[in-house]
């Protein structure tokens, strides 16, 4: 797991395959102290990862698994305005923040990584419209049909969880939602059974880590 310095400073490994590009950057980092590049061989200990490429595509994506395919990665990508992977995609492959080059600063660069380090985000205007519409889509195609939300828990499976959370017996929450026990308790276990949660305490704690209740 990446950690920072003793004195709070944001180790960064920095890629590019243009030297000119990467001397560039490496070069912002040098002047601020909150910041501290790491060597290609030591990218594990990095709490941020930047890598810049001329054209953001599925090959793109492809070379962050090849830099680090540890799953907990955090990268910021400096991109040419040749957008042309998907913003869910990117993500889930540990993207966390993009600026163009073209608008590149150093001060909005170290802003940038230490929004990352911290567990933050940012995306430009443009890429968080298409990641909404996407959103959109896949709730309104996809989870809506199947009685889902974003979160994989039904309206009805959240309504018995919130119950649940307040220390409510089952039959107190039958009452309540006007269902049958037996209704509560097959909504309870079915979503325990599908998310793999131990019992009604950790599906609870599983509500709340999740911003559900």
């Amino acid at each position: 797991m990446p950690q920072q310095l003793s004195t709070g400073t944001v180790c960064v490994a920095v890629h590019s395959p243009d030297a000119v590009v990467h001397a560039g950057l490496v070069s912002s980092l040098k002047h601020d102290r909150r910041v501290q590049e790491v060597p290609p061989e030591r990218i594990h200990e990095a709490d941020a990862v930047v890598a810049a490429f001329d054209t953001v595509d599925a090959t793109a994506l492809e070379q962050l698994r090849a830099l680090s395919d540890r799953p907990d990665t955090r990268f910021l990508l400096i991109a040419g305005r040749h957008w042309r992977a998907d913003v869910s995609a990117a993500i889930d492959r540990g993207v966390r923040a993009v600026l163009w080059r073209d608008t590149f600063t150093p001060a909005a660069f170290v802003r940038t990584l230490l929004t990352v380090a911290d567990g933050g985000g940012s995306f430009p205007p443009t890429l968080q419209g298409t990641l909404m519409e996407q959103v959109r889509w896949t709730h309104r195609e996809v989870l809506a049909p199947r009685g889902l939300t974003a979160s994989g828990v039904s309206p009805r499976e959240l309504d018995v969880l919130r119950l649940v959370s307040e220390g409510r017996e089952l039959s107190e929450i039958a009452t309540k939602l006007c269902y049958s026990e037996r209704t509560v308790k097959y909504i309870l276990y079915g979503l325990m059974k599908r998310l793999q949660l131990r019992n009604r305490a950790h599906a609870v704690s599983y509500a709340i880590r999740a911003g559900l209740i």
